[in-house]
């Protein structure tokens, strides 16, 4: 049974970072793609960032150069770390394994910017 279970959101100044956490269980992180998602109110669930199992990542330009995804996975935890936050970030964010047929979704934490 696949479980994400996710840590590290908050409230912050713009300026500021936070470092999410997503642990895992029922899956290897090391052989499969994960992606972090994220939700703002009144918007659709978006693409923030994905990393493959070779270790490649991905991220949408609206956070290019600011997140970084990484992994451990001796932990098997996948990591989003956030700098230079906007308020435009502030969303509830989700881990995901996009398994098949069936995505896996974290249970979302929360991430809200001051400005």
């Amino acid at each position: 049974q696949v479980q994400l279970v996710e840590s590290g959101g908050g409230l912050v100044q713009a300026g500021g970072s936070l470092r999410l956490s997503c642990a895992a269980s029922g899956i290897s992180i090391s052989l499969n793609v994960m992606e972090w998602y994220r939700q703002a109110p009144g918007n659709q669930r978006e693409l923030v960032a994905t990393i493959t199992p070779a270790g490649f990542t991905n991220y949408a330009d609206s956070v290019k150069g600011r997140f970084t995804c990484s992994r451990d996975n001796a932990k098997n935890t996948v990591y989003l770390q956030m700098n230079a936050l906007e308020p435009e970030d502030t969303a509830v964010y989700y881990c995901n394994f996009p398994g098949r047929p069936l995505r896996y979704w974290a249970q979302g934490t929360q991430v809200t910017v001051s400005s």
